[in-house]
């Protein structure tokens, strides 16, 4: 395991604790189990006694914010109850990190409050209602989430009283038009090739994905023209607008693809946005849909 990803040796202990559930001698397993446990509680114990000594002489935090940046150690300080950062201030980050995406949708989220283990929030703007609010739930808000503060179990979602369902939980499909859609999160890369023309059609774990670069910031699509079926890969990006060659259908790029100036039946006509997330590494990370 060594050398490995902090999420992979997650997974691998997990897999672990698993196969020893289910061990069929129950002496073995009451033994490993025992085992474990008390692994745990040595581990606690020593944990407790470094962070008592780190806050004690860490009068500025830095050593503090270092440890809550790593994401391994920071999940060991999680399990033992130990993390150096309020819960609310991890649940505030993480909306943070999501709020570029939501602002493409011309939304945006507000944190309510937190119940226990569960975080209570609003979606505002054309976020809410939206054919793609149960993706931006369920992937971006729910992945940041779970990434800052594993402790949180449940978040529900409100969205304005003119909707037919004020209330969502993300763990249950929000009612829209757009069929179910799952997915995971992939590294696209630093995405260079925009640079040059701000338009990039490139595969991501075997899906095609359109990248555009837009003062500054990323947004990615899936690259077909929803008026004719063309592909957006020779598109023209023109400050916030993107025409398809095909069709010459334009579409506002900022505010989730958006049809402009819409023609007969093309008013409900929009690109398919996918979550984004650019991180600090410059990397750039999809939600990869997956249709269900």
């Amino acid at each position: 395991m060594v050398g490995a990803e902090p999420r992979q040796l997650v997974a691998d202990v997990e897999r672990l604790l698993e196969d020893l559930e289910g061990l069929p001698d129950p002496f073995a397993r009451q033994t490993a189990t025992a085992v474990v446990q008390g692994l745990l509680e040595l581990y606690e114990a020593g944990l407790e006694r470094i962070v008592e000594a780190i806050a004690a002489r860490d009068r500025e935090g830095e050593i503090a914010d270092a440890l809550a940046d790593d994401e391994l150690v920071a999940h060991l300080l999680l399990i033992h109850g130990l993390h150096p950062r309020p819960l609310e201030e991890r649940v505030r980050e993480a909306l943070d990190s999501v709020t570029p995406y939501l602002e493409s949708h011309g939304g945006s989220v507000e944190l309510l409050g937190l119940d226990g283990t569960a975080v209570r929030l609003r979606l505002q703007g054309s976020c809410s209602g939206c054919p793609s609010s149960s993706v931006t739930l369920k992937l971006a808000i729910e992945n940041a989430i779970g990434k800052s503060a594993p402790e949180i179990e449940e978040v529900i979602a409100e969205e304005p009283e003119r909707d037919a369902t004020p209330l969502i939980q993300i763990e249950l499909p929000a009612p829209a038009p757009a069929p179910a859609i799952e997915g995971s999160w992939e590294v696209a890369g630093g995405l260079p090739e925009l640079a040059s023309r701000g338009v990039l059609v490139k595969e991501v774990a075997g899906t095609p994905l359109l990248f555009l670069k837009i003062r500054g910031r990323a947004y990615a699509y899936v690259p077909s023209c929803p008026a004719c079926a063309h592909s957006l890969q020779d598109a023209a990006l023109r400050e916030t607008e993107l025409t398809c060659a095909g069709c010459g259908q334009r579409y506002d790029a900022m505010r989730a693809g958006r049809v402009i100036d819409p023609g007969g039946g093309a008013s409900n006509l929009h690109l398919e946005p996918v979550p984004l997330l650019e991180g600090d590494d410059g990397l750039v990370r999809v939600a990869v849909p997956v249709a269900v």
